[in-house]
């Protein structure tokens, strides 16, 4: 289903993605680890097309988007921001249903509203936040409010970018078991960038790691533990020693 092929990114003189391949099944749910500034969130936004690629192409359903206009593919993708990146001037449905308001996608404002008032409750929300606005929500409902949005149109592609930080371990583990829920549910492939180990073991069915601006290991979650790549080892059991360069 996403299939970014050779993928390249320089910013000045900072070559931040080096030839990134990756395979993402369809209905599968791919996780992206990797220290900070290992071009996981450029990765990301290659495939959304937020940046173009130096060099290399996206490939999705075998379509090569690379150089298109991303308007139509867009109505496919959901998502997730780090810090749900709610519009502070707009009510909580208003915020869920932004998509079905406006563009291509657009519903009349009764059957916005209804859908969006679905999926709160999806995410575990009442009616009752619907014409609240999200200064009056806490950190871990404004992140309930940012899935139901990635939802709302049905999408069958999502990403979530970082979808525990900020929260406590609870409600982490809320968070991570609706994205599965919610995944499973809809068959939507998916792509998640974290650093948390707790969500790639929850959520992910496949994880890759960058480093370098290359996919340094890939595999199933369940081989995760028994990669023996001494990169992998050392980040997900959190060692100061080992290959990966720690500033001191």
């Amino acid at each position: 289903m996403i299939a970014p092929q050779n993928i390249h990114k320089t910013f000045g003189g900072n070559r931040v993605l080096q030839g990134v391949d990756l395979v993402v099944d369809q209905g599968a749910s791919m996780v992206i680890i990797g220290g900070s500034g290992t071009g996981k969130s450029v990765l990301l936004k290659c495939i959304l097309g937020l940046e173009q690629p130096d060099k290399g192409e996206v490939l999705i359903d075998g379509q090569n988007i690379t150089n298109q206009n991303r308007a139509d593919m867009l109505g496919r993708f959901g998502m997730l921001f780090q810090s749900a990146a709610l519009f502070d001037s707009l009510t909580i449905w208003q915020n869920v249903a932004f998509r079905l308001l406006r563009g291509r996608q657009k519903r009349p404002r009764t059957e916005a509203r209804d859908i969006a008032i679905s999926k709160l409750r999806r995410v575990g929300l009442s009616e009752k936040v619907a014409d609240l606005y999200p200064a009056e929500l806490s950190g871990g409902m404004q992140k309930r409010v940012g899935l139901a949005r990635a939802i709302a149109a049905d999408p069958d592609i999502i990403f979530f970018d970082e979808p525990t930080t900020g929260l406590d371990p609870i409600m982490a583990g809320v968070i991570n078991d609706l994205i599965r829920e919610i995944v499973t549910e809809i068959g939507a492939t998916t792509i998640t960038i974290t650093h948390d180990m707790s969500s790639v073991r929850a959520i992910a069915d496949h994880v890759a790691m960058l480093h370098h601006g290359r996919v340094q290991w890939c595999g199933s979650v369940d081989t995760l533990d028994q990669a023996q790549d001494p990169f992998v080892d050392q980040f997900i059991n959190g060692r100061s020693e080992g290959p990966i360069e720690t500033v001191r």
